[in-house]
């Protein structure tokens, strides 16, 4: 019984360093159009045909979709003659969400070859607009239109959206992407796309627009907004996909999920953007990041300069690791995507403590304050030399041009160091090659008397440890010269002192002393507690960093 009481309470203390993570809830619905009352012709027209086309959507798919067409080319004449007609493009965008809704739900395929819709005033020729792109090709996604979602959850409070012409609509890849890891993608794509449908005659063209690519749509030789739902497709990922169950396991049993330490792409590739990597915390997934990535989507300028990539790992890991396989990552990623700008690196919590290392050049200074000795005298196997090697002597990486720290222990917590932390992180099973290094480890180390006295390789709970070696050990190596950085830290109101000095001050995790850098060219203290990231005036602060002349 005792057992069924101590797992609980150690796995709280362990959320307690990592923060409290849910995500989102999806509800699909089947709107219904209503139309607007005394509405003049033509659109009255258009109007009542949509109407009719939803009451046949299931029983006559291509009667329905016969109607949606002719609305949808109502509506864009409508448009031609007055682009301020907002009815119209109302209008417009209802019938282009139901063309796409009914090629999906029907099985239809227009993507293939032209497909002809019977219709009263002659038949359509419905086809997809040619694109040279091989993974914009629609018949490699299911199709589901925007306003068919209600969202909810704790990550998707507020819904972005940009009003303009099209159809938002969620993307959802038919297949597991089998070249996923060798092109840093999603094994799975979710995208938000907008629809637009353009008609010259009876032939209409359906093609897909990203709207993290372009602002402005032409039609019929207008210029309109481009239509968009920035929030739609994060919520059916995290929804789809629970990334939540990962949260524990990976931490308590990283090298099962070693596959999982990836950096990865929430977007195409655009040579021509800086990138903005996200490294997420102790016991998180990259699903942590969601409130930050839909509050800055909502800018057209960080639409414009940026693109979002995250960093993953099995947070049992100890850090240094974790940062050294983040560190093989990049060198991958620049053989695929060579990167014209220097990236901007935002680290949460232990996530900013890997952050910390790509900006240090530690040449043997780590090594030989771990182990006190250098190198060439230290007597391990070629494969713990190797490991640790890796982990403990590195340089800086030449891509990261500025680094953001959010509520990061960079000294350490306390609450690594509570008895709960301890019970907790013996809890934490290291794979074999971590183990057997730390077993040659303890052949050559002789502890300090204050040291954290360890029998095994430490691991991600012991490193954020204040009396770690390693916690030790790189607060006395100093940042690389040259390279910006900037932190932000939550204070959850108790008050405190500054320094060690009990009260401290503090997010409740990560006090501020540990979180505080001295040389950062700005620091901000927000009310919040650890999730610190996910605080409006934090994502603000990090908006700000961001879009500074330079980035």
């Amino acid at each position: 019984m005792a057992g069924v009481v101590i797992r609980p309470l150690i796995l709280f203390s362990l959320v307690g360093l990592a923060g409290c993570s849910t995500y989102s809830t999806i509800r699909e619905r089947d709107p219904r159009y209503v139309p607007a009352p005394g509405c003049a012709e033509p659109l009255a027209t258009a109007q009542a045909g949509m109407v009719a086309a939803q009451a046949r959507e299931r029983r006559a798919p291509l009667e329905a979709l016969a109607g949606y067409l002719t609305a949808a080319q109502i509506a864009a004449r409508e448009l031609e003659r007055n682009p301020q007609n907002a009815l119209a493009l109302k209008d417009y965008n209802f019938a282009v969400s139901r063309i796409v809704k009914v090629i999906e739900k029907a099985k239809l395929d227009p993507w293939a070859q032209p497909l002809r819709v019977p219709a009263a005033g002659g038949d359509f020729v419905l086809r997809r607009k040619p694109d040279p792109r091989p993974q914009w090709n629609p018949a490699l996604y299911h199709f589901t239109p925007a306003d068919e979602f209600d969202v909810n959850g704790t990550y998707v409070k507020d819904r972005v959206i940009r009003p303009g012409l099209g159809a938002p609509v969620v993307a959802v890849g038919r297949a597991v992407n089998r070249d996923a890891k060798a092109r840093y993608g999603m094994p799975r794509t979710y995208y938000g796309v907008t629809a637009i449908a353009r008609f010259r005659g009876r032939e209409c063209e359906l093609g897909f627009e990203d709207p993290l690519a372009v602002e402005t749509v032409r039609m019929d030789g207008r210029t309109y907004p481009l239509g968009a739902d920035f929030t739609v497709p994060l919520a059916v990922m995290l929804a789809r996909n629970d990334p939540k169950k990962l949260e524990i396991s990976r931490l308590l049993q990283p090298g099962k999920y070693a596959d999982t330490a990836r950096l990865v792409r929430l977007q195409p590739y655009d040579p021509n953007k800086t990138v903005l990597l996200v490294v997420h915390g102790l016991m998180d997934t990259q699903a942590t990041w969601t409130p930050m990535i839909n509050a800055l989507r909502a800018d057209p300028e960080f639409r414009r300069r940026y693109q979002v990539w995250f960093y993953s790992y099995p947070s049992g890991y100890p850090y240094p690791y974790s940062a050294a396989l983040l560190r093989k990552e990049l060198d991958g990623v620049q053989k695929v995507y060579p990167l014209r700008r220097k990236m901007v690196v935002v680290g949460h919590s232990m996530g900013g403590c890997i952050s910390r290392l790509l900006i240090t050049d530690s040449g043997d200074q780590l090594w030989e304050k771990i182990f006190h000795r250098k190198p060439a005298d230290t007597p391990l196997s070629p494969a713990s030399r190797e490991l640790f090697t890796e982990a403990l002597v590195f340089s800086h990486r030449p891509e990261v041009g500025r680094v953001i720290f959010i509520a990061a222990p960079l000294k350490g917590s306390n609450l690594a160091t509570h008895w709960l932390g301890r019970i907790g992180s013996s809890l934490v099973h290291s794979p074999t090659t971590l183990l057997q290094a730390g077993r040659d480890m303890q052949k050559i180390l002789t502890f300090q008397t204050d040291d954290l006295k360890l029998r095994r390789i430490p691991n991600s709970v012991d490193t954020l440890a204040p009396n770690n070696r390693f916690v030790r050990a790189i607060n006395e190596v100093p940042l690389t010269s040259g390279i910006p950085y900037h932190v932000i830290s939550g204070d959850r109101g108790k008050g405190g002192n500054h320094d060690q000095t009990p009260p401290q001050k503090s997010d409740g995790v990560v006090p501020y002393w540990s979180s505080h850098m001295p040389g950062a060219e700005s620091e901000l203290v927000v009310p919040s507690a650890h999730p610190a990231h996910q605080n409006p005036e934090a994502i603000a602060e990090v908006r700000r960093i961001l879009l500074l002349p330079g980035n």
